[in-house]
């Protein structure tokens, strides 16, 4: 053989080699990939919920509901719910809230024992009531959907705080609907203080808790509810925001702390 044909065949010997290895490389990586779905799955999940948490709300709800689990449906639900809520131009906020609440009951049908599928189903199903206003929502039966979602959530996880939280929430808007929303619904001011109540005592250092309490507690307690309201926004205020959603929840604790401090 000569220096040449020599240098010709390791060059073409050389080639094949890295074809090989690249060949054998790519079928070890998919073969890894279709071995541990779940595992593929978890790191998604984690991207969408670093995204929720960053405020790429869209780019959130995209990613986990890509994932096409339970879980995955929960987050997408959430992410468009709090998009749609806080973020969205009017113009789009009533299509994005329709596609949380499809994608909310896509959780619910995937896994029926998961109670954060039924939370942010309801989630998603308050905020478009929110959106559309009281009376249309009334007619279409938003109100008595998001209580059975709320109440199924805490029958499969009892100590629920946030579920307790919304269910007070739910019975506290009720009350003050009128005496018609009353009497078709039952919601109640009891009920209402019973369940924020319950969400205090689980999560007391809650940022949306101490929130949404305080919103109601000068109408649940009208006698002491506007002193008890500011001491619990004083304490929402000095908590960490932990993500982009709890800072709009503190921008929220804020202006609801002047109004009271204002005697708005």
């Amino acid at each position: 053989m000569t220096l040449t044909q020599f240098y010709r065949f390791a060059v073409v010997a050389g080639f094949a080699a890295v074809v090989r290895f690249v060949a054998v490389a790519g079928f070890v990586i998919i073969a890894a990939s279709l071995a541990d779905p779940a595992g593929a799955n978890a790191q998604s999940i984690d991207e969408a919920r670093t995204d929720f948490e960053e405020g790429r709300f869209l780019e959130a709800a995209d990613l986990a509901s890509a994932v096409g689990t339970s879980e995955g449906y929960a987050l997408a639900a959430q992410s468009l719910a709090v998009y749609g809520h806080h973020v969205a131009t009017e113009e789009d906020r009533n299509g994005i809230l329709e596609r949380a609440i499809e994608y909310g009951e896509e959780a619910v049908r995937i896994d029926s024992t998961n109670s954060e599928a039924y939370f942010q189903s309801a989630h998603a199903v308050g905020r478009y009531a929110q959106s559309i206003g009281k009376l249309t929502a009334f007619r279409r039966g938003l109100a008595g959907r998001a209580r059975d979602l709320l109440e199924t959530a805490l029958t499969i996880s009892p100590d629920f705080a946030e579920a307790h939280m919304a269910l007070g929430g739910w019975h506290a808007d009720i009350a003050r609907a009128g005496r018609v929303a009353r009497f078709l619904y039952k919601g109640n001011r009891k009920n209402a203080v019973i369940h924020y109540e319950r969400a205090l005592e689980l999560a007391p250092d809650s940022k949306v808790v101490l929130f949404e309490y305080a919103l109601r507690l000068p109408y649940l307690d009208r006698e002491d509810g506007r002193a008890r309201a500011t001491k619990m926004l004083s304490k929402a205020a000095e908590l960490p925001t932990r993500d982009a959603y709890e800072e709009f929840i503190q921008q929220g604790v804020l202006e609801t702390l002047a109004e009271l401090e204002d005697g708005g």
